[in-house]
C-alpha cells in the first residue's frame, strides 16, 4: 500500500508525541492502520508526504541508489538574480558539505495554493519571490539551508512531488491511495523490510490511527 498525503504546517510526521503540550500528529487525519512514512517532512513545512506499509520501499525511497527527484515550492525572501539562481544551479557550500546541483527557476505564485495558517510573515519593505527547485538529497532542512546560503531565506515550503507522485490538486489534510512502484530487484535486497521501532498502539476502533509507525528510519528534512 502507498499513501499520498497532503501535509499541513505544523504537524509531525509520527503518530504520537510525548512533548508537553502535545503537538499534532498524523493521528486523527484517517489515514490507513499499519502505514508509516516513507521520508521526513519538517514540522513547519507542508505539501507531499508518501506514506506506506511496506518497508522495503521505505528504504527505497531513502535510498540514493533510488534516486528519486522531490520538488519544492518555495517563497523566499527577496528577489532571485542570477548569480544565486547559478549557484544553486551548480551546487552550494553548506556547514556539512556542497549540495549536489539542483534544478530551480523562478515561477509565479501557485494560484492554487490556499494562504497559509498561520499566516507568512513579510516584510513590506522586502520583496519576496517563488521559487519551483528539485533536489536529489535528504539532508536536514537541506532547501532552507540552500536558499539561506544565497541570501534568500525561505518564508514557505511546499513540497510538490517526490519522483512521479504529485500533489495535483490533493487539498491540505487529505490522502489519496496510489498505485506503488516496481522495485528494482537490487534495492528489493538492500531495502529488505524491518519491523518499525514502536512505542504505543492505537485501538482497533481508534479513528484514522495508524498504529505501528512512531518513527522512520532517515530524516528527509526540508
Amino acid at each position: 500500500m502507498l499513501i499520498a498525503f497532503h501535509k499541513p504546517m505544523h504537524v509531525l510526521c509520527q503518530f504520537t508525541d510525548r512533548s508537553e503540550p502535545p503537538r499534532r500528529t498524523l493521528a486523527g487525519f484517517g489515514l490507513p492502520k499499519g502505514v508509516y512514512a516513507a521520508g521526513r517532512l519538517d514540522y513547519d513545512s507542508e505539501g507531499l508526504l508518501l506514506l506506506t506499509d511496506d518497508g522495503a520501499l521505505v528504504a527505497a525511497i531513502a535510498s540514493p541508489k533510488f534516486d528519486w527527484p522531490k520538488t519544492y515550492l518555495v517563497q523566499v525572501e527577496g528577489m532571485p538574480d542570477e548569480a544565486a539562481l547559478r549557484a544553486l544551479r551548480e551546487g552550494v557550500q553548506l556547514n556539512d558539505g556542497p549540495t549536489k546541483p539542483a534544478e530551480v527557476e523562478c515561477i509565479e505564485a501557485p494560484p492554487w495554493l490556499p494562504p497559509r495558517e498561520p499566516p507568512v510573515r513579510v516584510r513590506k519593505t522586502v520583496p519576496d519571490a517563488w521559487l519551483r527547485l528539485t533536489i536529489r538529497e535528504g539532508r536536514n532542512r537541506q532547501v532552507r539551508r540552500m536558499t539561506a546560503a544565497v541570501g534568500l531565506p525561505t518564508l514557505r515550503l511546499v513540497r510538490e512531488a517526490i519522483g512521479p507522485y504529485r500533489l495535483d490538486g490533493l487539498a491540505a489534510g487529505a490522502w489519496r491511495e496510489e498505485a506503488p512502484p516496481t522495485l528494482p530487484a537490487r534495492l528489493r535486497r538492500s531495502g529488505a523490510p524491518r519491523t518499525p521501532t514502536t512505542s504505543s498502539r492505537a485501538s482497533p476502533d481508534a479513528p484514522g490511527r495508524a498504529g505501528g509507525l512512531i518513527r522512520p528510519w532517515r530524516r528527509d528534512g526540508r
